[in-house]
């Protein structure tokens, strides 16, 4: 069952996640999973390029978002600043868990990858800042 998204912030997180897809297949990756869940965390998008993993966080912005953090009405001024170091071990968990459960062997190269997802929905546009090889 697909996950239901209620919020501006979920569905915010979903039509960037949803780009972001759209932006990794331009450049030539597979995608392989999304939303890989389990209790202890998730990964939004699981890809492969050149016989590499890439697990990929993505972290979405609305218009609205960044204009009222440019006004100093909220408290984290850019997406990237949410990837606490609890959210990186919980991340390290949910892969290591993947690659088990998938079988994957142990000499296949790996990756973690951010996508930062800036959206302005009024215009239908989307800028993409993608941070390489981020170390958990």
């Amino acid at each position: 069952m697909p996950k239901v998204f209620t919020s501006e912030t979920q569905k915010t997180g979903e039509i960037g996640e949803n780009v972001a897809v759209k932006f990794l297949v331009k450049h030539g990756f597979l995608i392989l999973d999304r939303n890989y869940t389990k209790k202890w965390g998730e990964i939004d998008i699981i890809a492969e390029k050149a016989s590499k993993l890439y697990f990929i966080e993505v972290k979405s912005m609305s218009r609205t978002i960044l204009d009222s953090v440019s006004r100093g009405t909220s408290a984290d001024s850019r997406p990237e600043d949410n990837m606490h170091p609890w959210k990186l071990k919980r991340m390290a968990r949910t892969i290591q868990t993947y690659l088990l459960s998938k079988k994957i062997p142990d000499e296949k190269e790996w990756q973690v990858d951010l996508l930062v997802v800036s959206l302005d929905l009024k215009n239908k546009k989307a800028r993409i800042k993608v941070v390489s090889d981020i170390i958990l």
